[in-house]
Parts: C-alpha cells; structure tokens; sequence
C-alpha cells in the first residue's frame, strides 16, 4: 500500500509592489484638532480671511498701485473709481487703497510681534510660578497684581509720550502692559501638572527642574497658550490703532490703519468714506482672528463633542414637541 500524500500547506506569494494595509495607529492630537477646527466654518473661514491680509501685506510693494506718502494736491478727495483710483485720495491726494495695502503690514506686524513677545513672557513667568510655588508664586503674581492695577491704557500713553512714538517701543511697551494674562493662565495649568505621575517619574530618573518644565510641562499646557496667542493678536492690534488715533502711536510718513483713522476724523462730514475703510479693515481682521481663537478652542475642548450630542438630542426632542 502506497504511504497518504501529505498536503503541504503552501503561502500565497505576494508581489513586491504590492501596498501595505493601513496601519491602525490612532491620530495625533494636532491632526485630531486641525480635523474638528476644519468642520468650524466660522474658523475656516477667518483663517482664509487672515492669511489673505498677511499675503496682501507680505506683497504690498506689487499690490498697491502708488506709495502710501506719495502727494498730489491736484487730486485731492477725489471720489472711488475716478482717475484711477480705486477708493480715491484722501486730503492731500495720497491713495486710499495703497495706504490700506501699506497699512496692513504695520499693524500685522505690531499684532503677530506683540502676541509673540507676550506668549514668550508670560509663558516662563507663569511656568516658573506654577512650577516652583510658594515664595517664587508669591513675588510673582503680586507683580501681576500691581500690573493688572495699573490702567493699561494710561499706562501706554504715558510711556510713548515718554520715550517716544517708534514701532519697536509700541511693540515692547504693548507686550510689557499684556503679559500678565497669559501668566496667570499658564501658572493655573503648572500648578495642575506638576501633581502629575510622569514629572515624579522624571525627577526619578533625574530630569533637572528646568527640563521638566520646558520638555515636558509646557509641551503639555501649550494648547491653551495658543488659542490665547490667537486672541491676542486681535487685542494688540486694536492697541495699535487706539495709539496711533491719539497721535502717539504710528507717525507719518509711515501709515497704519489707526493713523488712517486719526487722519480721517477731520472729513468724516465732507468725505466719512475715509473713516470706514480702515475701520473696515480692523473690524474684519479682529473677527478673524477671533473665530480662529474660538475655532482652536472647540476643537480643544474636550466636552465639545459631547456638547453637539446634546444639542442635537435637544432640537431632536423640540421638533417633536412642535416647539
């Protein structure tokens, strides 16, 4: 009798240019944030809004069809669309357009730079705050204390009259009235954080204090600095424009959006025109700014997902009421 044939089992041979499945590896967070801040239309669409002023200012000298101090009195409050002026001239026959174009680089300039200095201040006054405690928090925040009672305002007034009305002295002396805020915030989350399991592990193994706060504790409290930073772009550029419409902020020949103001309030009978372009300009580039804030915010949140459900299960249960 013959030996039964064994049955070898034989794998199938895949190709070499075959693609591998998918892998099931979760999301990272920013991935996870940029998809929820992605659906937030109100986001979106400020993001759009904001990137197409920082290109418009990135690239004035090519969109703006005259210098912003360029000076003609045979010109002068011309109307939008005559000669070849898109929004017209204003008293002394400068370009409207051109000057917002110019303007724009100013004042984006003065928020991203203030918003950054702040963050950057704030960010290690408050992490060395909340980290350290005790005599280190208290000299701190009652810096903070004495800070936030002083009026802001009266305060950058009587500093730029003092020193001067450059851009570099705006900017410093913004971010030295703003930073308080963000220190108190980055301390509440430190004094969070530092109770963790992981900073006892790292100070186990021998992380330095230093280490712990700038490699593992600021990584972990950054999401709540960033949708901060996003406000405060807005704010300090509303600073900007409240200087520069005292006549202590930017100076001619220079121009912001805040000096086109100032500049304006003396026609807003004969040509108001001249008053609602670059009031225009701040509106919409602060609520941009703002719906970006809110946007990054949601989309950090935790409860937000939860919060639609319940939203949903309400107007759900109303439309079934008849409500």
């Amino acid at each position: 009798m013959s030996a039964p044939s064994v049955q070898q089992s034989v794998e199938p041979q895949v190709p070499e240019n075959t693609p591998l499945p998918p892998s099931d590896k979760p999301p990272g967070p920013w991935k996870t944030v940029w998809t929820k801040f992605r659906k937030n239309g109100f986001a979106m669409a400020g993001l759009v809004v904001l990137i197409l002023f920082i290109l418009v200012a990135i690239f004035a000298p090519w969109i703006a069809p005259y210098k912003p101090d360029r000076i003609d009195f045979m010109i002068t409050n011309l109307a939008p669309g005559t000669d070849n002026h898109l929004l017209g001239t204003d008293e002394v026959g400068r370009d409207i357009f051109s000057r917002l174009v110019y303007s724009s680089r100013i004042s984006m300039f003065i928020g991203f730079s203030v918003a950054a200095i702040t963050v950057i201040i704030g960010s290690i006054i408050g992490a060395i705050s909340g980290y350290f405690g005790g005599w280190v928090d208290a000299i701190f925040m009652r810096v903070v204390d004495v800070m936030n009672s002083v009026p802001t305002l009266f305060l950058n007034i009587l500093v730029m009259a003092i020193f001067g009305t450059k851009i570099s002295y705006m900017i410093m002396i913004l971010a030295f009235t703003s930073w308080t805020g963000v220190a108190r915030l980055v301390r509440g989350n430190f004094l969070q954080l530092r109770e963790m399991q992981y900073v006892e592990a790292a100070k186990a193994i021998g992380v330095s204090n230093w280490g712990i706060i700038f490699r593992h504790l600021m990584r972990n409290a950054s999401f709540p600095i960033i949708v901060n930073a996003t406000l405060m772009v807005g704010g300090a550029i509303l600073s900007e424009s409240g200087l520069s419409y005292l006549g202590l902020g930017i100076q001619a020949p220079a121009t912001s959006w805040g000096l086109m103001l100032s500049n304006s309030q003396e026609f807003m009978l004969t040509n108001p025109m001249q008053a609602v372009y670059p009031g225009l300009c701040i509106l919409i580039v602060v609520l941009a700014v703002s719906f970006i804030g809110d946007g990054i915010r949601d989309a950090l949140d935790p409860r937000q997902k939860n919060s639609r459900g319940r939203l949903a299960k309400w107007r759900k249960s109303f439309s079934k009421s008849g409500i």
